[in-house]
């Protein structure tokens, strides 16, 4: 039941990407820079369209990969599986949920690196130093789902050697 807000944040990750990125892409100049000088002269970039051809290369395969397990356990694909998270189990729930919130956070962490390159090429409109908050968000989402895995993890072996 649980894994439904998951997938809902997923959802709505990908529509935040989506118009994140096409707001981005069509504000950056022809040569995008990911790192610039003291200046504010370009020392390294790549073209526009490479930008948001490898954008969208990354968030679709990120966002594939990621889901391919959930959609396993969700379809109970190997026998292993229908074992290990049978459906009505709480930790098939919990298990979906965490995978389905972790591509949000993967997603939502896209879209805060798409923002810094866009504070990077728009020194004019917005300084990179006013996003630096959110990323500090993205080790900290990182570390809170990764903990939060071993926790699902500990407390689903604990139940398969209680019952065997």
């Amino acid at each position: 039941m649980y894994y439904r807000f998951g997938k809902t944040f997923h959802f709505l990750s990908i529509l935040f990407f989506v118009v994140v990125f096409m707001y981005i892409y069509s504000s950056v100049p022809e040569t995008v820079a990911y790192q610039i000088d003291e200046e504010g002269l370009i020392v390294k970039g790549f073209s526009r369209s490479t930008f948001f051809y490898a954008g969208i290369v990354i968030f679709a395969l990120l966002n594939i990969i990621l889901a391919v397990p959930a959609k396993m356990i969700e379809k109970q694909s190997t026998a292993n599986l229908k074992r290990l998270f049978p459906i009505g189990d709480e930790f098939r729930d919990y298990m979906l949920t965490w995978i389905y919130s972790f591509i949000g956070i993967i997603n939502v962490s896209l879209c805060i690196l798409a923002l810094f390159v866009h504070s990077i090429n728009n020194q004019n409109e917005i300084s990179s130093s006013s996003y630096s908050g959110f990323f500090y968000l993205v080790p900290v989402f990182f570390v809170t789902w990764i903990v939060a895995l071993f926790w699902i993890l500990f407390q689903k072996f604990k139940t398969l050697q209680r019952g065997a």
